[in-house]
């Protein structure tokens, strides 16, 4: 499947991944100032460079996000990506109030700004706009209430690293599209590869994408992933924190496995 560059570069850096560019946390009222890396591959070779950050004062938080593409081919376009989320650091879901992208590839800008208001959509704005409507589903009113943008999604209070740490539904805005993912427990496991940020046990869980609006009805990539692709997250602990964080995750195409995994971590 050949994928359009500017629709795989925006998808990469505003959630393609599925989750794979976001922090967890856990404990309620902590204090943290976190910093993690990964490496993202597509079929084995690196594609990108990926840093987060987390700070949380227990009554705010803020994720940002840099990432560096290399790209592969007709696959993907270099460039560079930035993100950033902030707002109520309530329990047990995160309320964002702001969310801001902005991408540059292939010569060209992108940029998104989404403002919340109580979970709820209040503004969004997208440059350039969308000008080919041609066979996408409209975005209606209410698919934009009791949502969160990508990140903010992931980041996730209370709870401990076992099974019901997967069992949740995500409902999520990108400024493009709006979708579901839905998690279930997959299995309990062990990181032992010293090659990665991170040793000790981790959480799998799966991930089910539904779409809901702003896409393209004869769209391949929407098809693949809410048909056939196969998509895992795995979390660790950040250290002693109670927080947790992405290890490694997984979305199987037909390119290849496109992953990302845990390089470095800064507490």
């Amino acid at each position: 499947m050949q994928l359009p560059k500017r629709l795989l570069i925006r998808r990469f850096a505003s959630g393609l991944g599925i989750g794979l560019l976001a922090l967890l946390p856990q404990a309620a009222l902590a204090q943290v100032d976190a910093r993690a890396s990964y490496v993202v591959t597509l079929g084995g070779i690196n594609i990108a460079n990926v840093d987060v950050g987390l700070s949380d004062d227990g009554h705010r938080y803020n994720i940002d996000l840099s990432a560096r593409v290399a790209g592969l081919g007709n696959l993907v376009t270099s460039g560079t990506a930035s993100a950033s989320s902030s707002g109520q650091a309530t329990i047990p879901a995160l309320t964002a109030e702001e969310f801001d992208l902005q991408t540059h590839a292939g010569g060209e800008d992108f940029n998104i700004d989404i403002s919340y208001r109580g979970r709820n959509v209040s503004a969004f704005r997208v440059a350039p706009p969308m000008t080919d409507e041609y066979q996408r589903v409209p975005i209606e009113r209410s698919h934009l209430t009791g949502v969160s943008d990508m990140m903010a999604a992931f980041l996730i209070k209370g709870g401990s690293l076992g099974p019901e740490l997967c069992q949740r539904r995500m409902r999520i805005f990108t400024g493009l599209e709006r979708f579901d993912l839905t998690m279930s427990f997959g299995a309990a496991d062990e990181a032992t590869s010293p090659r990665t940020g991170y040793q000790g046990p981790v959480v799998a869980c799966t991930l089910r994408y539904t779409p809901i609006s702003g896409h393209f009805t004869d769209s391949d990539i929407t098809s693949y992933l809410a048909e056939q692709s196969r998509i895992l997250i795995w979390y660790a602990p950040l250290g002693a924190t109670g927080y947790f964080i992405p290890y490694r995750a997984v979305v199987g195409t037909n390119a290849g496995d496109l992953s990302m995994v845990l390089t470095g971590l800064r507490l």
